[in-house]
């Protein structure tokens, strides 16, 4: 079986629409195919790693959501709302479902946070390069703060770019699967809505950039969907 087949074929009875950040529109307990072949992002981002990272641990963290809201006699199936309030659902759980939902959220916007290299813009340009310059100095600067917030992530977890409540830019990082819309969860001064975001967890890596986290990061940017970006910072801030 060949890697196009596998991928539509492991996610065929979970197929739905790959929905972009909170500020867009509702998700629900589906998976959609990647936007890309899993190999399109080579040589930076390995096909098996895609593989293996889309179609058995995203799928994952969906099929144990949908246990717990079951076990939970939760009704709301809006991953973004119910990790956005986790004090609303039952404490028995709520670990589950802090961690799967937010694998969820975080990893539908991951893959539309990538693209083949080459096949957009090769960094922020317009508002979002502007307003990445004046925050950050330079968008070598960001890159250079973004990376050491993932590079600095003890254990796994992410790294992101968050459009803040009073429409600032903000790095930030968070532990495991949690992400930046998790009140209660995330310090106040660390919410916002994400724009933009790196998995750190070992499974995005390893298999071909082994202990070396730095060495995957610098690739990773050759792969940044910077129109997608600069879409949900639009969509964000309002400019």
């Amino acid at each position: 079986m060949n890697r196009r087949i596998f991928l539509t074929t492991s996610t065929a009875a979970l197929a739905g629409s790959l929905i972009a950040p909170a500020n867009s529109q509702a998700l629900d307990l589906t998976q959609s195919p990647l936007p890309y072949a899993p190999e399109a992002l080579e040589p930076h981002i390995d096909a098996m790693t895609m593989n293996i990272h889309f179609g058995k641990h995203h799928a994952a963290y969906i099929k144990n959501l949908g246990d717990a809201l079951k076990a939970a006699s939760v009704d709301k199936t809006d991953p973004i709302a119910l990790i956005s309030d986790l004090k609303a659902v039952p404490e028995a759980q709520r670990m589950l479902i802090r961690n799967n939902g937010g694998g969820h959220v975080n990893h539908t916007w991951f893959w539309k946070w990538m693209a083949p290299a080459g096949s957009g813009p090769k960094g922020p340009e317009g508002k979002l390069g502007e307003a990445i310059q004046r925050t950050f100095t330079s968008i070598d600067d960001f890159k250079k703060v973004f990376g050491e917030a993932g590079t600095k992530r003890f254990g796994s977890g992410w790294a992101w770019l968050i459009v803040t409540k009073d429409g600032a830019l903000k790095v930030t990082s968070t532990p495991n699967q949690d992400n930046p819309l998790m009140k209660g969860v995330v310090e106040e001064a660390d919410l916002g809505t994400p724009i933009l975001g790196l998995d750190v967890w070992e499974h995005a890596y390893y298999l071909k950039y082994q202990n070396k986290r730095p060495d995957y990061i610098a690739a990773w940017w050759n792969v940044v969907n910077w129109a997608e970006v600069a879409k949900q910072y639009a969509a964000a801030s309002g400019k």
